[in-house]
């Protein structure tokens, strides 16, 4: 007791400075639970089905609602990559529009999804936007990647997702398409987001519809 009363005031000072610390510590596990909360989720899978007929889904799972700009395919060769604006394909060129006006560009709510066809459908977009010959289907190595360019809440900057699905036209159906990752790639922090906009010049240095 004596040494107590004696190292009164250090252990105070001591345990003011653990307290602070304490108090940082939940103060960033609450900042970090509400940054984790408010950031955009954009998930890209399959659905009804896991070969080259399943449809290509997109989903909301951000806390608020999504304004999707483009959705961009890229065909990965052995040589190089070929990409198209999906959006803006079906919009302008796609045969099977004519008669009707479909877009997939708009406001996506949260939990909402919706469908890009088949990714059958978007492969074959592709070899004819650029006018490829079906024989680069019998390479090896062919994956097809899924990028979602977003605008999420009042943010200025564009959000992003990715998702590249490898291709083997030689198998049966069912497993001629396989997704590359478990998880989609979220492109949300500030570098990234610089990515997503390369995205987009990229899609109008080609748009020659």
């Amino acid at each position: 007791m004596d040494w107590l009363n004696e190292n009164s005031q250090a252990i105070s000072a001591v345990t003011s400075v653990v307290t602070v610390f304490v108090w940082i510590f939940y103060a960033q596990l609450l900042y970090d639970g509400y940054a984790r909360q408010r950031r955009p989720r954009i998930i890209i899978n399959r659905g009804k089905g896991v070969g080259m007929e399943a449809l290509c889904l997109i989903s909301n799972m951000s806390v608020e609602a999504i304004y999707v700009q483009h959705l961009i395919a890229v065909l990965h060769t052995r040589d190089k990559s070929y990409s198209l604006d999906v959006v803006e394909y079906q919009q302008e060129g796609d045969e099977e529009v004519k008669g009707g006006y479909r877009t997939h560009q708009g406001p996506l709510a949260s939990g909402n999804h919706l469908h890009v066809e088949t990714f059958n459908s978007i492969l074959h977009q592709i070899l004819r936007y650029w006018e490829l010959d079906n024989d680069i289907l019998d390479q090896e190595g062919l994956c097809l990647g899924i990028r979602v360019v977003a605008i999420y809440g009042s943010e200025d900057m564009p959000t992003g997702a990715w998702r590249t699905f490898e291709m083997d036209l030689s198998q049966p159906p069912e497993r001629q398409l396989t997704p590359s990752t478990i998880d989609t790639h979220r492109m949300s922090s500030k570098r990234q987001r610089k990515r997503v906009l390369e995205w987009v010049k990229d899609i109008e240095i080609h748009k020659v519809y």
